[in-house]
């Protein structure tokens, strides 16, 4: 009896050490890592003033445009009331969305502070990536990164994407830039307030949000979808920014069966291809 209790109890360490040794070896970075690898993403950490950017990049010159992708908030709470110490998202949606994309020229931005080693740099403090994550200190330094990549390729024109709180991220930066050519969002959180009062979330009053600037976004080409199951960032974010652009160079697409956290990269190639709304003879398609 003695015996099998052994053998049960070895057995069982042993099934424990496999457990803890894949939960150790498959950290959000690792997994990170593998996706980007997979697609040929080279990752390339960007220097700002502020804040070091973690970015993936498959660029193949000469670049005339290229694809950004800006990551969502990430993992920023553990739960409604208790921040995360790490913002590195656990499910990198827009890192999937550009390692689906087939364009040679390919640029994933993440936010401040994600897939850093720990312990974080000096500057990654809780509010970074809580309620200063749309701070005018981290639209600079995002603006900041993305201006280290495109020095390096005169007259390259961008194409703007950003899932979730980087969809506001991505809109923010098209209106102050003179490169953007045209702007895609999925589950784009765009309207920050609305977006925080329907969830009953404290304001954030630093917080800069792209239905404030929505009207110098008229004449860009867009294209924002969201999932009809989405209950973090509904279709009526989109819709509200639609409205606040005005004109016709903002397409809306809402998609049945989709939420915040689906497999958007299984859906992104025939998204892409349907293209932005046409604006004109320069629309991008």
């Amino acid at each position: 009896m003695q015996r099998k209790e052994n053998i049960f109890f070895s057995v069982l360490l042993i099934h424990l050490s496999f457990l803890f040794t894949g939960c150790v070896a498959n950290p959000p970075e690792a997994t990170a890592n593998k996706i980007a690898a997979a697609s040929g993403l080279i990752r390339n950490n960007l220097q700002t003033s502020a804040f070091e950017i973690v970015s993936w990049q498959r660029i193949t010159p000469p670049v005339n445009s290229l694809r950004v992708y800006i990551e969502g908030d990430g993992f920023a709470w553990k739960s409604r009331t208790q921040p995360s110490a790490n913002p590195t998202p656990h499910n990198p949606v827009a890192l999937k969305l550009a390692a689906s994309d087939s364009r040679a020229n390919v640029l994933y931005l993440a936010r401040p502070c994600q897939f850093l080693s720990a312990p974080l740099p000096a500057g990654c403090r809780i509010n970074i990536w809580t309620e200063d994550r749309f701070s005018p200190a981290v639209i600079n330094a995002m603006n900041e990164a993305l201006d280290r990549v495109v020095e390096r390729y005169p007259g390259v024109t961008l194409e703007l994407v950003g899932y979730s709180g980087g969809g506001n991220i991505a809109a923010l930066l098209a209106e102050r830039r003179s490169d953007v050519r045209s702007l895609r969002t999925v589950a784009g959180n765009l309207d920050v307030a609305y977006v925080n009062a329907l969830h009953r979330v404290s304001a954030m009053p630093h917080a800069l949000s792209a239905i404030d600037r929505a009207g110098e976004l008229r004449t860009l080409a867009q294209a924002h979808f969201s999932g009809e199951e989405d209950e973090t960032v509904p279709p009526a974010v989109a819709r509200r920014f639609q409205q606040a652009v005005g004109g016709s160079c903002v397409r809306v697409v809402a998609l049945k069966g989709m939420a915040h956290g689906s497999d958007w990269a299984s859906r992104w190639p025939q998204l892409l291809a349907e293209g932005v709304a046409d604006c004109g003879p320069a629309a991008l398609k």
